[in-house]
């Protein structure tokens, strides 16, 4: 398993946001919401809202909660602020491509943000297409293996249609087509010994940057702070991190 890999698993693996589940369930309301208004309202018509409630679930939304986003998102709710996707880019420490996507209110209020949290770790803010000329779309999905061997459940998955996969303990990340997400993801879902922890259409590096101890340190740093922001929907980079350091993060 690649460092870049490893740390996407143990991410998931780690729930990081869970600890301020408000600032998570903000996050989960806005792309359903967002996701409703771009289509139509009925999960099953729209393949963004159906992955969005999906996502909300496994981190235990409320129902309440995920019918207000989506009432919101129809117009069939109460009128709120009106959010727009924006995507950033930048270069971090070691010279690491990011690329974070936001929903927001305020494109200048985002920017800044987005902007001064990378400069304060030593990165640059940079222009559209410096960096995502690197990464392609593709589907990920994330699951926790409850009964039976992670590396046959995900063999198996490359049966169903999937690209790769990466093993860390009992999770399993597979990455496949974004067409294919669909489709593979229901097929997963029928697995009584599988739990779905996430499905999202993901920005995968077509090369990384490997790096030191110290940079892989400082770059873990700027991932999470950047993930942190009000404004910050995703965040990505083709980071290869040093093992040492990236062990010492999944503790």
């Amino acid at each position: 398993m690649s460092g870049h890999s490893k740390w996407s698993t143990i991410k998931h693996k780690k729930g990081i946001l869970d600890a301020k589940k408000g600032v998570l369930f903000t996050k989960l309301s806005r792309e359903i919401t967002v996701a409703a208004k771009s289509g139509d309202a009925d999960p099953e018509l729209n393949f963004r809202l159906r992955l969005a409630i999906d996502n909300a679930k496994s981190q235990n939304m409320p129902k309440d909660n995920i019918e207000r986003a989506i009432a919101k998102g129809s117009g069939t709710g109460a009128a709120g602020d009106s959010f727009e996707e924006i995507t950033y880019e930048g270069i971090g420490p070691g010279g690491v491509g990011i690329i974070i996507q936001t929903l927001t209110d305020n494109k200048n209020r985002s920017a800044a943000t987005v902007r001064s949290t990378i400069t304060r770790a030593g990165g640059t803010f940079a222009s559209t297409g410096a960096v995502s000329w690197n990464f392609e779309q593709k589907g990920q999905i994330v699951i926790n293996v409850t009964d039976g061997d992670p590396e046959m459940i995900a063999l198996e998955s490359i049966d169903d249609g999937a690209e790769d996969f990466d093993v860390f303990d009992n999770t399993v990340e597979i990455t496949c087509q974004y067409s294919d997400l669909s489709s593979i993801q229901k097929k997963i879902a029928d697995k009584e010994s599988v739990t779905l922890e996430k499905a999202e259409i993901a920005l995968v590096p077509n090369s990384t940057v490997e790096l030191d101890k110290e940079q892989t340190s400082k770059t873990l740093r700027l991932l999470d702070d950047l993930e942190e922001l009000d404004d910050v929907q995703k965040v990505f980079s083709n980071a290869d991190f040093n093992e040492e350091a990236l062990g010492s993060y999944a503790e």
